[in-house]
């Protein structure tokens, strides 16, 4: 049986338009006015936003598997909360062991998340090693819908060399894939934590003196340098700082094409939180940390200019009374990371549409459209048009709700935005036609599947 979504406001590029909306199978039959009923089942959306359904770029989903320092949330529990909080979609990082090749990698994330997610899912390659045999895989990538990648600047074990980033920027290009980087100088991470060690300094406290906003802006203008001299777009993964910011604003001043990620974390929190009594500012150990109003500010003007173009979590669920406690001696033990794939969507709407700082069209495109077409999945995602799949996100504007750990879906003891009044929640989500989440309660699970992806479509 079809359904016919009627009585909605569709989030179109163009702007908001009052129509309803027929999904038939997995996919979007027919938009337009008044349509008739016919024998479809009916979803009033009068009051609701209706956008295509979400896109979360960035997430690690059972990190570090079968280690003291393993993520709290499975592909179960992550693609759960996913989906209860509106994302329909995750891109999530699948990590070669060192020596190993990015099959391996491929075979195991498959392993864990196939047969397990409720929310569709694809995966970014991460280059750990680089040599002839891990180059001469990137056509089988390509071949299995993997079409995007990522390297490291920093962390021991993960950090690759300026030569090595380049080469892999160019053999990545002729794949029509992209290549997003974490954008920290490790050397000067290591040097910095040294030195506060040394000092006694071993707080969470001292966390953002390791990460300083100099250290992720000098290796953001390093990766855009390499990605220069190679001639190709680039992506900046979970920018925090102003002066990050700035680079990049830098390099599109002289016409180079490049793209920006950041997170809700950078957008609604402060540095503030390294100030809290005791150990409780080891939830908030994450890398890059959270930065000063300024940059929040920043960070805010980008992405209604639109220079920023998508939104992803880093969600990387660590329980603070266990796992985070790792660290309690030792600030740079603590396993960085901060959960926040539920909260994602109602934080943006908050902070950024209810405040007036940008438009729900641009929260459709910084959540839906961009990252659909920067990682290979427009139009079938990303859009509401006919043909399109019938992935979808009924948001109720004028809901009014608080945040608490107890209420998440996240399996994770904490959440970063206790306490935090929101204004609006999502209502319902259509997943490939079904209706998953209904009245704000997941009514199914298990529905997610892999998206294999084509090459990134480029608008800069």
């Amino acid at each position: 049986m079809s359904i016919l979504i009627q009585n909605g406001t569709l989030v179109l590029p163009e702007g908001l338009v009052q129509a309803d909306l027929r999904v038939e199978g997995a996919h979007i039959v027919q938009l337009g006015p008044n349509l008739p009923a016919g024998d479809s089942q009916c979803l009033n959306a009068a009051g609701k936003l209706v956008f295509p359904g979400f896109i979360d770029t960035h997430t690690h989903f059972e990190m570090n598997k079968g280690t003291p320092r393993e993520t709290a949330d499975s592909w179960e529990t992550g693609t759960r909360a996913a989906l209860a909080g509106g994302t329909t979609c995750v891109l999530d990082f699948a990590e070669p062991e060192s020596g190993c090749s990015l099959q391996s990698a491929l075979d195991e994330w498959h392993s864990r998340a196939d047969g397990h997610a409720s929310c569709h899912y694809s995966f970014h390659m991460t280059i750990v090693d680089w040599n002839p045999s891990i180059q001469a895989e990137l056509p089988a990538m390509t071949q299995q819908g993997i079409t995007s990648y990522k390297v490291y600047l920093a962390y021991d074990g993960m950090r690759i060399s300026d030569a090595v980033a380049y080469q892999v920027i160019k053999a990545a290009a002729k794949e029509g894939a992209l290549v997003g980087c974490h954008c920290e100088n490790g050397d000067l991470i290591d040097q910095a934590i040294a030195e506060l060690k040394a000092a006694g300094r071993l707080a969470p406290s001292s966390h953002p003196l390791a990460h300083t906003a100099g250290i992720e802006a000098e290796a953001v203008g390093r990766w855009l340098a390499l990605a220069e001299q190679a001639g190709v777009p680039v992506n900046v993964v979970h920018l925090s700082t102003r002066r990050g910011l700035e680079a990049a604003q830098a390099a599109r001043s002289r016409g180079q094409a490049l793209y920006l990620e950041t997170c809700p974390q950078y957008l609604t929190l402060t540095e503030e939180k390294y100030q809290l009594p005791g150990f409780e500012s080891a939830k908030y150990i994450f890398s890059p940390p959270l930065r000063s109003q300024k940059d929040v500010d920043a960070l805010w003007q980008g992405l209604a200019g639109d220079e920023i173009d998508t939104l992803g979590t880093d969600h990387c669920s660590f329980c603070y009374n266990t796992t985070k406690r790792l660290g309690e001696h030792d600030f740079s033990a603590v396993p960085p990371g901060i959960p926040g794939v539920e909260h994602r969507v109602v934080l943006l709407y908050t902070y950024g549409v209810k405040t007036g700082r940008i438009s729900a069209v641009q929260m459709m495109q910084a959540l839906s459209q961009r990252p659909a077409k920067l990682f290979g999945m427009y139009p079938q995602k990303g859009s509401l048009q006919v043909g399109s799949d019938a992935d979808l996100v009924l948001f109720d504007p004028d809901y009014r709700w608080t945040i608490t750990a107890a209420g998440q879906h996240q399996n994770v003891d904490y959440t970063p935005y206790e306490g935090m009044e929101m204004a609006g929640r999502v209502d319902t989500v259509l997943l490939s036609g079904q209706i998953a989440v209904q009245n704000g309660a997941l009514i199914q699970e298990g529905l997610g599947r892999f998206v294999p992806r084509g090459p990134a479509q480029f608008w800069r």
